[in-house]
């Protein structure tokens, strides 16, 4: 078990980045649905009252699956982006970002589309993403602003890397409700980007945020990666 724990973990680590191509419909929907299903359990589990015996027994079950998947084949390609910041394109397929990916089980997920200058975000927050009693834990608010402005960034067609975010907490973000982002850029100073953003609950305003990006060449990151790609073949 150990060889194949061993072998699984060097596959992983030479996972082919594939930042322009789509996964094969058939297995992104799959993995949609997997993903999609752990949520589901994560978010039963935060609220269960089920009884020892019984929370025991479907563990087994879990770890039975995570097993499974484990001794399976591995190494799959990444394709498209894990954040919107990096993407240079708001239209990129973002399946596997932990916050706006369907692709992956942890993503609430935040859904942004892109509306005329601005972008425009709706989440609905579970269970498992509580900090106050029947709140949002504020450092996921936090995480979800930088998604949301790394996203309006890449608006301007030469984005970056997020240099600064800072939060302000105007009243608890409440669970269990659709919740309104809205972001834009409000100024381009040669390589800095500076970016703002709302979250509201109705007529709520329940926090508000101020990002700077900074402009980098991402064709470096795709040599990087290529480069590593060259070493591992050799």
């Amino acid at each position: 078990m150990k060889d194949l724990k061993r072998y699984n973990e060097e596959l992983r680590s030479q996972r082919r980045w594939m930042p322009q191509e789509a996964p094969p419909k058939s297995q992104r929907a799959a993995i949609h649905r997997l993903a999609e299903g752990l949520r589901e359990t994560i978010e039963v589990l935060m609220d269960s009252d089920a009884s020892p015996e019984e929370l025991n027994e479907v563990a087994g079950l879990v770890e039975d699956v995570a097993r499974r998947l484990e001794d399976g084949p591995r190494g799959r390609a990444l394709w498209g982006f894990a954040e919107t910041s990096n993407s240079g394109d708001a239209a990129a397929g973002f399946d596997n970002s932990p916050l706006v990916g369907p692709g992956n089980p942890i993503a609430p997920p935040l859904y942004l589309r892109v509306e005329e200058d601005r972008v425009i975000g709706t989440a609905y927050y579970r269970r498992q993403y509580e900090g106050p009693p029947d709140h949002v834990h504020g450092g996921i608010v936090s995480a979800s602003f930088d998604e949301l402005l790394g996203m309006v960034q890449s608006l301007t067609g030469n984005p970056g890397m997020t240099g600064r975010l800072t939060i302000h907490y105007r009243s608890p973000t409440p669970l269990f409700r659709e919740l309104r982002f809205e972001g834009w850029v409000e100024n381009v100073e040669g390589r800095k980007i500076f970016t703002r953003g709302t979250l509201h609950d109705g007529e709520t305003l329940c926090a508000e945020a101020e990002a700077l990006f900074i402009s980098v060449d991402f064709s470096r990151l795709r040599a990087i990666a290529a480069e590593r790609r060259r070493q591992i073949a050799d």
